[in-house]
């Protein structure tokens, strides 16, 4: 699967990924009274609304980009009608071509990360059958609790030719409370530096063709961090977000990529799909939500392309 997404972002030009991080605030007042006439104000009308307002966003830019990324937390937010909606978009954007990354940033030891693992990127045999869950293509992994938490992700994206990402920086504020500081047993790296150096060794036991299956989470809005793992970590892909609403920009990712061009794609969320809310896209309006979306993701690839060209 790595080699699928290296292959889509060569193909688009655009190593770009659009977080589908549905909020109701961010659907347009249409979509929701739509969805409410017909099923309620209530979960069900909820999710039905999240439905349609993802579908016109990746109807609108899947020709553009090689992934995205679902939150799941943005979905569980509306129970198990929501858990569906996360499904069917997963489902929809692989109809699509896309890659998809599901961004659940799950973290447990033994049977508890296998069944995290089998449920999102393997199989489950019931009876005779062999039935998958929600079948996303990567996911992100928290290494918290060290390799009794990592390896059974990995072995079970040995057994299906998927792949993680793995979080070593965070791009929230306070991400350096706890991964910027020094260990005390003589190594003086902070410890993003250290979890950047297992990942690489993970990364060494699943290889694709020209990187990991292993990647890392390193944020946009710590370039000089984000240049510092590159070098620890040059066969992993680095999922970057933080770009765009968090503040981060074209100029600040630059050290994220390898001189291939390659190593980085970079998510940006609510920057695209709730452009049309932004005053620069203003003009499209609630009812062209998805023509703003699909402008900003023509501007942040401009960006990119042009920060890369300067390097």
């Amino acid at each position: 699967m790595i080699d699928r997404l290296v292959e889509k972002i060569k193909k688009t030009h655009a190593p770009i990924v659009v977080g589908l991080d549905p909020s109701l605030k961010f659907i347009p007042s249409g979509i929701r009274e739509k969805a409410y006439a017909e099923f309620g104000e209530n979960l069900q009308g909820a999710a039905e609304a999240v439905w349609q307002y993802n579908k016109g966003i990746v109807d609108a830019v899947q020709d553009l980009i090689p992934a995205v990324k679902p939150q799941i937390a943005m979905y569980e937010q509306f129970g198990v009608e929501g858990l569906a909606v996360f499904k069917r978009t997963v489902d929809y954007c692989k109809e699509k071509g896309l890659v998809v990354i599901g961004d659940i940033k799950r973290g447990d030891i033994g049977s508890t990360s296998e069944a995290y693992a089998v449920g999102h990127l393997g199989q489950i045999q019931v009876g005779n059958t062999m039935c998958r869950g929600f079948d996303e293509d990567f996911v992100t992994v928290n290494p918290y609790l060290g390799s009794d938490g990592v390896e059974p992700f990995i072995k079970v994206c040995r057994e299906e030719k998927k792949g993680i990402f793995i979080l070593v920086k965070t791009s929230n504020p306070s991400s350096g409370e706890f991964q910027d500081q020094r260990l005390a047993d003589g190594d003086m790296r902070p410890l993003y530096e250290q979890v950047g150096e297992k990942v690489a060794c993970w990364g060494e036991t699943h290889m694709g063709s020209e990187y990991s299956y292993v990647g890392a989470v390193v944020g946009a809005t710590y370039p000089e961090q984000g240049k510092i793992l590159r070098k620890i970590m040059p066969k992993a892909f680095i999922l970057v977000p933080g770009y765009g609403a968090q503040g981060g920009k074209g100029a600040d990712l630059v050290h994220f990529f390898n001189d291939d061009g390659l190593g980085a794609i970079v998510n940006s969320s609510r920057g695209i799909i709730a452009a049309y809310q932004q005053e620069k896209y203003a003009k499209f309006g609630e009812e062209n939500y998805a023509e703003a979306s699909r402008a900003a993701v023509e501007d942040m690839k401009a960006d990119i392309e042009s920060a890369l060209a300067a390097r």
